[in-house]
């Protein structure tokens, strides 16, 4: 009885942390699209408060201690939001490898993976630091968003590979399985893609569609547009690539959702109308529907000139991708003995 109730709260603090993974995705999305990621130009306090500073004697506070910074509430309370939701999700990360530790005992008990993702969840703190006091630098910007979205992954990994066992009837086709585990690849190689690209401010350098200034294919920068390790001490909010390095690194994003289009795409059919289990089915329907509406939102994002829900569900989009698609990979290997679920 004991073992399965720490079975149960394992597996439950497992979905809350996944939940809690999205919701942050989401915020930190709201935060640099709202141009708040320098809302509070210290870490991990916001002008070396743990609140926000709103009242006229905290921001004349606040400007004495930080000279030359321009105090917004409104932003510091957005990017505090972002750092108290982060903070509870490594709390919740935590327990949860205390409670895998504990249940070490239980052979169905996975203690590697919650482990690794405490580790990981402190380089995306520091990440978070990083990301305040190199000024934005878009490398750290982009590394800090693909470690996010690989602690989604994983937290959702670990909380299917927790859930209850369900065999699969037909089993799954190992191609197809080689098929979805290149899909997560694709998709992580695009999603850098977009970050370099939010994170560089190009996300608007083509404003025409499907065109690119009015061109197929706009004279291209290659070697200007994909500086990784940046220049020290320099602010990179607004951006400070050429344009027509800009330019480059908005068209190769757009080549890289073709790409992505079509092998999920394709992906999604050969799930959906392979003739597999009803499961494996209704995941591929579901990465179609996803994958449409976030095709949809990226060339919306264009014409309307990157409106502000419209952007923040462009990156919910890309994680939801990532979900439908760590589930689906799951679901592929949930014939294979040492990955069976049990019930909590």
């Amino acid at each position: 009885m004991l073992a399965a109730q720490q079975r149960r709260w394992f597996a439950r603090t497992a979905f809350a942390a996944t939940l809690l993974a999205f919701v942050v995705i989401v915020l930190g999305a709201y935060v640099r699209l709202s141009n708040a990621g320098l809302g509070c130009p210290d870490w991990p306090g916001c002008y070396g408060r743990i609140v926000a500073p709103d009242k006229h004697h905290e921001i004349r506070q606040a400007e004495a201690a930080f000279p030359g910074s321009q105090v917004s509430p409104a932003k510091a309370w957005k990017e505090m939001v972002h750092r108290y939701g982060a903070g509870t999700l490594g709390l919740l990360i935590l327990l949860l490898a205390v409670l895998a530790v504990r249940n070490r005992a239980d052979p169905a008990q996975s203690v590697a993976l919650p482990l690794l993702l405490v580790v990981l969840v402190g380089f995306q703190a520091s990440l978070g630091m990083w990301t305040v006091t190199l000024l934005l630098r878009p490398a750290v910007v982009t590394l800090h968003l693909i470690t996010g979205m690989a602690t989604l992954g994983l937290l959702w990994w670990v909380a299917l590979r927790h859930s209850a066992s369900m065999e699969l009837t037909p089993p799954p086709k190992p191609a197809l399985h080689a098929f979805a585990l290149f899909g997560l690849v694709v998709l992580f190689l695009q999603i850098v893609l977009g970050g370099w690209t939010s994170s560089n401010y190009a996300a608007l350098l083509c404003p025409d569609f499907p065109t690119c200034q009015g061109q197929w294919l706009p004279p291209l920068a290659l070697a200007d547009a994909f500086h990784v390790l940046g220049t020290s001490g320099v602010n990179y909010e607004g951006g400070q690539l050429s344009g027509q390095a800009g330019v480059t690194v908005h068209f190769i994003h757009r080549v890289g959702a073709l790409v992505t289009l079509v092998y999920l795409g394709g992906l999604g059919l050969a799930a959906l109308l392979g003739g597999g289990a009803r499961r494996v089915r209704a995941l591929g329907a579901l990465l179609l529907l996803i994958l449409a509406a976030q095709i949809a939102l990226g060339v919306a994002n264009v014409l309307l000139r990157l409106p502000l829900p419209i952007a923040v569900g462009h990156n919910a989009g890309a994680a939801l991708l990532v979900l439908t698609l760590v589930a689906l990979n799951h679901t592929l290997s949930s014939g294979r003995p040492e990955l069976r679920r049990f019930r909590p």
